[in-house]
């Protein structure tokens, strides 16, 4: 009798842990989490996202393409900037069909830009890791101030001095190197022109 007893008081024990591990851990945690998340960090918990005259028209996270010569330019992307579809090219660099679309970007940024191929940084012919990264280092967004400085009828002088106030430090003085968010330079650009 002690026997048969024993697996049914073990059944109200595993259902309480089991719910209290579903509540406590699937929900109670998880909404914990992004309640913390948009108390500390609200603006990236939100998409980081930036609008101009009420609208959204990107986020400062994201790459967007830019077709007209009066912008900068971003980074090539692998996922045709669809953030559904985030990934690399996941092409080795010994691979032949690599090697051959980064000498066709690298001609057609060259002649876009009216520099010699072997002066057009690498940013600018190859996809980052996710596909979307926002950020060119300086030497990509220089090398594209004059094609823009003409477009736009400046001087290449005020668009510099743009680019130098959008380049961002290493995070923390020490992670990564400078970079400049193309977005948001290519906004300033346009406040700048009103």
């Amino acid at each position: 009798m002690t026997t048969a007893s024993a697996p049914q008081g073990a059944l109200r024990p595993s259902l309480m842990l089991a719910a209290v591990s579903l509540l406590g851990f699937g929900l109670l945690y998880s909404l914990a989490g992004t309640g913390l998340g948009r108390v500390l960090f609200a603006d990236q918990a939100t998409g980081s996202l930036i609008e101009h005259d009420g609208r959204v028209i990107g986020s400062s996270l994201v790459a967007q393409p830019f077709a007209d010569d009066r912008y900068f330019q971003s980074r090539p992307s692998a996922a045709n900037y669809d953030t559904m579809a985030l990934a690399g090219s996941n092409q080795a660099r010994t691979n032949p069909d690599l090697r051959a679309r980064i000498d066709e970007a690298r001609t057609a940024v060259a002649a876009r830009e009216q520099v010699a191929p072997s002066d057009v940084p690498g940013d600018l012919v190859t996809q980052s890791g996710g596909g979307i990264d926002p950020h060119l280092s300086p030497a990509a967004v220089r090398i594209q101030i004059p094609r823009v400085a003409r477009a736009r009828g400046v001087d290449a002088a005020r668009v510099e001095a743009l680019v130098v106030a959008h380049t961002e430090a290493p995070q923390f003085g020490v992670l990564g190197a400078p970079r400049i968010n193309v977005l948001e330079l290519n906004l300033a650009l346009d406040a700048q022109a009103r």
